[in-house]
């Protein structure tokens, strides 16, 4: 039996410096080595969402790095997390269940607080029973000293679970050295103790160039540099924040399928692209230009946290006369949950679920309509697309009904016989299913008209998937001292600060 470890928190100097990967990585390289790891995040903040196997509804990082450990994914890693609905509201999503909309100023007062972060704690205590060890990540910086009271998920959840926490620091924006610095020496003399190493993330060039910084750093900051790890653009993990679609707004290329993705504002479970953007036949592109999208073949709309005030900003900005014009051309246009809602005839929201828009005409492209309710549906689920063939996989996270008009065509037929999704032709079509895309048999359909018959090799996504994280944690090992790791969560630490 392999010794216990104690709780490692990847911590880091601010937002999307690397923290996820960085654990999804540990978590594969604890398996690799005999362990049965878990990953832990006390409060997440993301629109990418995933539906666990009970049909609850948790952050996709922690789906991803639960993949990457090998284990399945439960609320317990995630038992809070928040869903931004606006520029100060987010839903609330507690142990997998929505408990309401919250402003955002209520949320971080201190009243209420301690109920909370009994919730997290109680979570953490239960995955700690199961597993070994735990792998915990942070949210944001570490050093919001002005949050400090509230906060669940740095450094009072790595007190509560008694982990070592190694910070991590992006190199690539700059100031890495007086982020570290700030983040270490506006701690509490306790938790100052608790930050066991530094790991320096997201370098470009010859690591050789840093070598004096990293004797620098350790000098000034009292603690070890761990690792210095590469700008890595090989390695392909599913993401969870929408920033990473930044890079991903090309335009389109002559000789292939141009797939463009709608780039909603409040857009959600970009992830369900991840297989189509991967076939050789593809080039997807996310744009929020309606004359980049005018020279698509296939235009995608997304799910969304708040389908009204998309739908709003589609009409405003232009983007909804290019999709109306897409159909009319006889492109292909496919609506994912909030997308497919869109699609329809009306949306409405009767109880201001959303916000103050109680109700727009959706594009009317479906004959469908749409009401929104506070009751959420999450699930995984089993289905046949477009009338049989094979069985296909996905999973449900959406608000609000959505009803066919009499005599409509569904797009999909559920293992136990339900109905789902709306087509009115092979180019025209809406489902609920996140990850249907993740089907050959669906991406086939959605090609046939542009791609010519053309044969490709089928992508077996889970085992690419697996690839990935074997790669990632290669990486790690090279550029991390994985060995000081251990050391540190067997608690014979001494000497590291």
């Amino acid at each position: 039996m392999k010794p216990r470890l104690s709780p490692v928190m990847l911590a880091g100097t601010g937002s999307d410096v690397g923290k996820s990967l960085i654990a999804t990585g540990l978590c594969r390289i604890f398996r690799q080595d005999g362990y049965s790891p878990a990953p832990f995040k006390a409060q997440n903040m993301a629109l990418n969402s995933y539906a666990t196997p009970d049909g609850l509804e948790i952050g996709r990082a922690q789906a991803v790095q639960a993949e990457a450990a090998g284990v399945a994914c439960s609320t317990d890693m995630n038992p809070l997390l928040l869903k931004p609905s606006g520029d100060h509201t987010s839903q609330v999503v507690l142990n997998g269940r929505p408990i309401g909309n919250r402003d955002a100023y209520e949320y971080f007062r201190r009243e209420g607080r301690e109920e909370l972060r009994a919730e997290v704690c109680a979570a953490f205590d239960r995955l700690a029973t199961r597993y070994n060890p735990i792998v915990m990540e942070g949210a944001g910086s570490i050093s919001e000293i002005n949050l400090r009271d509230s906060d669940l998920v740095n450094m009072p959840m790595a007190r509560h679970a008694g982990a070592s926490v190694i910070l991590v620091a992006d190199i690539d924006r700059g100031g890495v050295f007086a982020s570290v610095y700030g983040s270490v020496m506006l701690q509490t003399p306790e938790d100052r103790e608790r930050i066991k190493g530094v790991i320096i993330n997201k370098f470009r060039g010859d690591m050789r160039l840093f070598d004096e910084g990293r004797r620098m750093m350790e000098e000034i900051c009292g603690v070890p540099v761990l690792g210095v790890v590469p700008f890595a653009r090989h390695i392909h993990i599913e993401e969870e924040d929408s920033v990473a679609l930044g890079s991903k707004r090309r335009k389109a290329e002559e000789g292939k399928v141009n797939v463009a993705v709608v780039l909603l504002r409040h857009i959600s479970n970009f992830t369900d692209f991840n297989v189509l953007e991967k076939d050789s036949r593809v080039n997807l592109y996310y744009t929020d230009n309606p004359a980049e999208l005018s020279e698509a073949d296939v235009v995608l709309i997304p799910g969304s946290k708040s389908t009204l005030s998309d739908l709003h900003w589609l009409r405003r900005g232009g983007m909804a006369k290019a999709i109306l014009e897409a159909a009319r051309e006889g492109k292909s246009v496919m609506g994912i949950c909030g997308g497919y809602q869109i699609m329809g005839l009306e949306v409405n929201d009767p109880d201001g679920v959303e916000g103050k828009i109680a109700s727009l005409p959706g594009l009317g492209l479906l004959p469908v309509r749409t009401t929104l309710t506070g009751s959420k549906t999450t699930r995984r689920v089993d289905f046949t697309f477009a009338g049989g063939g094979d069985m296909c996989h996905g999973y449900e996270i959406h608000m609000g009904q959505t009803h066919r008009d009499p005599g409509a065509e569904p797009l999909c037929v559920l293992q136990d016989g339900q109905e789902d999704g709306c087509r009115v032709s092979d180019r025209v079509m809406g489902s609920y299913i996140h990850g249907i895309l993740d089907n050959r048999e669906v991406i086939d359909a959605l090609l046939a008209p542009y791609a010519g018959g053309e044969a490709t090799p089928a992508l077996d996504y889970e085992a690419y998937k697996e690839e990935q994280y074997d790669a990632l944690a290669a990486m790690l090992r090279e550029h991390i001292d994985i060995d000081r790791i251990y050391e540190i969560m067997k608690g014979d630490d001494r000497g590291t600060r």
